[in-house]
């Protein structure tokens, strides 16, 4: 790897919906009737969820951070709320570049439609997309970044300019109810497992996606089905949304020979959609699924961490340190953010802060055993908290003015030859009222982490 070349370089300008687009059926799993409603959202939000069956609607942004492991589908969760199977959906946003959304969604599940990504596709493309001003990131693997769980494997290798997927599906012919059969033993008596082996694999562009791997539809194995509606899963699937493969092979005409691993590629998409960048890169997964995906999604979200503390400060995603001071009112000795590497809209921010013996509060702080005072973590986050609400135009000549600190969390010490890593991330905006949440880190070491609420005030 080059040293301190850039992380992540900028390709398109985002994209969000020209109109809304709604939906409705039923979840493959829970079996409930669901309605969701995709609408256009600002520049930099990304795609989040509004649960608006619950109270004060929460919102779930799909994002690494937020991917919790379910059994046979992807979930996002933030706190008390959580969204499902929501993979084909931001399998199609992402196909089509559709960087910012707002789902509003009336239950934990999204509706499984077709069983893949096609009616998503075909309604989102009757939408309509159009561009904004700001610029959509794009990380570029440099090294190989590899996971592994038994014989399942991802592996990501240095693109050439785009994302490429091949899918090797390698399921061994099994005897009836012996280990290792595809998702276990057949329980169910239906004699033994055939082998399934399929290599597909495509270059991610909309027409692609569109033809070669949208309509791919979920699978199930006979000698599964007993065993998920025994766990509670399934009870929305029936032959329309959901290919069941038994002894004999699929139970319906397959749309391509190699259909299940296509169908492996579109869950795969949308678990990368919530890297929240365009990836270049060449994926090659063995047998994977979600559990996995979204380890691949962890170790691509530290790596570019990684990469981002080392390398330069883009010009057009991050702010210099003269640039800091013409937002922040903060000097010496109590500036405590040396540089933004990176701005996501009015959504998110990182910044950087260099430790040195040299600070001020050494000398006065446990000068034989310096440590950073947590209170001063505090006030790192509050800072760049405050670079993300004052940057907008609305809130040009405000002062952010810190009114509420809550879940705060001090984990680790900071010392000198530290390089602090600030988060932030918006949770409410509004004109006079600010809420984040934000956390520090130390070589991807949790050292702080607190909820902060602001008010803005005329200066």
């Amino acid at each position: 790897m080059v040293a301190n070349a850039p992380v992540a370089t900028v390709g398109r300008m985002q994209r969000t919906l020209k109109n809304p687009v709604e939906y409705r059926g039923v979840g493959l799993h829970s079996g409930k009737e669901i309605r969701i409603v995709v609408r256009p959202a600002e520049a930099g939000t990304g795609v989040s969820f509004v649960r608006t069956d619950i109270d004060d609607h929460p919102v779930v942004r799909a994002q690494g951070s937020n991917m919790k492991a379910r059994q046979r589908r992807t979930c996002i969760q933030d706190g008390r709320a959580e969204v499902y199977t929501c993979e084909h959906l931001l399998a199609a946003l992402y196909a089509l570049g559709i960087d910012n959304a707002i789902v509003e969604i009336d239950g934990e599940e999204v509706p499984g439609l077709d069983g893949a990504a096609g009616e998503f596709l075909r309604g989102l493309r009757e939408a309509g997309a159009v561009e904004t001003r700001a610029p959509r990131a794009i990380y570029q693997v440099k090294q190989p970044i590899y996971v592994r769980e038994g014989a399942a494997s991802l592996v990501a290798l240095p693109g050439t300019g785009k994302l490429t997927i091949e899918y090797h599906l390698d399921y061994p012919a099994q005897k009836n109810g012996a280990a290792g059969a595809p998702g276990g033993a057949d329980s169910a008596g239906n004699g033994s497992v055939p082998a399934h082996k399929q290599i597909v694999g495509f270059e991610l562009t909309a027409d692609n996606f569109e033809r070669e791997i949208a309509p791919a539809r979920t699978f199930v194995f006979a000698h599964e089905v007993e065993a998920l509606r025994a766990a509670g899963l399934g009870k929305g699937a029936n032959p329309q949304n959901t290919l069941v493969v038994g002894p004999d092979g699929p139970q319906a005409s397959l749309r391509w020979d190699d259909e299940l691993a296509r169908h492996k590629i579109l869950d795969l998409i949308g678990d990368l959609a919530n890297a929240g960048v365009d990836l270049d890169a060449h994926i090659i997964a063995t047998r994977s699924g979600h559990g996995l995906n979204m380890q691949l999604v962890h170790r691509i979200l530290e790596e570019r961490e990684r990469e981002q503390e080392q390398g330069e400060v883009p010009s057009d995603t991050g702010l210099d340190i003269r640039q800091i001071l013409k937002l922040l009112p903060h000097r010496y000795p109590f500036l405590l953010i040396d540089r933004v590497i990176e701005l996501d809209g009015f959504q998110r921010a990182v910044a950087i802060k260099n430790v040195t013996i040299n600070e001020p509060f050494f000398q006065g702080h446990w000068p034989e055993q310096p440590i950073m005072p947590g209170v001063l973590q505090l006030e790192a986050m509050a800072q760049l908290a405050g670079v993300l609400l004052l940057r907008k135009l609305e809130n040009t000549g405000k002062l952010a003015v810190l009114w509420s600190i809550d879940k705060v969390k001090l984990r680790g010490a900071v010392v000198p030859g530290d390089q602090v890593r600030i988060e932030v991330e918006t949770i409410r905006a509004k004109p006079q009222v600010g809420h984040v949440r934000a956390r520090c880190k130390v070589g991807g070491r949790l050292v702080a982490e607190a909820e902060l609420k602001f008010t803005l005030v005329d200066a």
